[in-house]
């Protein structure tokens, strides 16, 4: 059975024909999130520090576990994770990836279309074997490229390896991230947490508990910016910075959701949020195929990105906004 998709057969239900309950019924709901101190940063210190912070922010902690690299690399859990960028950076050639056309020629001053024609663009992978080159290589160039961020998971930048003639290039960093999280001697330290959403919102709980990507840019007291400031006392071999910054965070609930499925194992079944989306008329089959992260269609008719478009809500405006999605995509689940 492969839970990493919700539990294989439940994920191809057909869809509920049950008339959508409103996000009221679901009072008692709270929000819930997977947070997991990352590899670089994964010291007992560390974790300690992250605990008490959840716990002293009002956070119940429902589980902590550890996953070793072999097991994420076994069981393709970093790849399932960041499935929204393994794709495009291993998985869909170049042509086959659903670029905006309008957003690349806005961006870059070409159209999409005429880069395809000669042959001027790759997925990461595509891009080490054009440049002849290592992850570590590509991910260097990367860092100095134009990059524009599509959708969730969804870059492209203008690369260039050792003065090589440039290609626009796809989630050029993630074979080296991928890296970080599998092999011997490696591994995550995870909690599952639940909280009250009138006691801490979620844009609070990643704006000023988790603190943004970049550590520098983190308030005081924030658990990135602290990883920053002690990296040295909690026993983290180099500085972090915005890929190395110590922890994740679920974005939404409705990630949260995903993320506890694929790394911990949780059935749509007995999670209360997943149930909530259930009553509200979503399948299983279409919950499992948004834990990814597609494209759908959203209010005003344009496509976007599902976890984009319940970045930092509480559960129930999730909740609604999922209904509200479920319906404007009836006709394609």
């Amino acid at each position: 059975m492969n839970y990493i998709l919700f539990c294989g057969a439940a994920a191809a239900s057909v869809f509920s024909k049950k008339a959508a309950a409103t996000p009221t019924e679901s009072c008692a709901l709270k929000n819930s999130a997977f947070v997991f101190v990352k590899p670089h940063a994964n010291t007992v210190a560390t974790q300690d520090m992250v605990r008490e912070k959840l716990l002293s922010s009002g956070i119940e902690i429902l589980s902590e576990s550890d996953i070793d690299g072999n097991t994420i690399d076994k069981k393709k859990l970093i790849d399932q994770h960041y499935y929204a960028i393994a794709s495009k950076a291993t998985i869909l050639a170049a042509d086959k990836i659903p670029v905006p056309e309008d957003k690349f020629e806005e961006t870059f001053g070409e159209k999409w279309s005429d880069v395809l024609k000669e042959g001027r663009a790759a997925n990461a992978m595509q891009a080490c074997e054009k440049f002849g080159c290592n992850a570590a290589e590509l991910d260097a160039a990367w860092q100095e490229a134009k990059v524009v961020k599509f959708g969730g998971g969804f870059y492209c930048g203008l690369v260039s390896v050792k003065d090589q003639s440039p290609l626009y290039v796809f989630n050029a960093f993630f074979m080296v991230m991928r890296s970080k999280f599998v092999g011997d001697g490696v591994s995550i330290h995870c909690y599952e947490v639940q909280w009250e959403p009138t006691k801490l919102s979620w844009e609070n709980f990643r704006g000023q508990l988790l603190g943004p990507t970049d550590p520098k840019e983190c308030p005081e007291g924030s658990i990135r910016r602290t990883i920053l400031d002690q990296y040295e006392s909690l026993g983290i071999e180099e500085c972090p910075n915005k890929g190395d910054n110590g922890v994740h965070a679920s974005a939404s609930p409705f990630e949260g959701l995903a993320e506890k499925c694929n790394w911990l194992g949780a059935s749509v079944d007995t999670d209360g949020f997943a149930k909530a989306l259930l009553d509200a008329g979503l399948s299983k089959k279409t919950i499992a195929e948004w834990s990814v992260d597609p494209r759908v269609t959203q209010p005003g008719g344009d496509k976007g990105s599902v976890f984009d478009a319940l970045e930092d809500m509480d559960v129930e405006e999730c909740l609604a906004k999922l209904v509200e999605l479920n319906g404007l995509n009836a006709d394609t689940i």
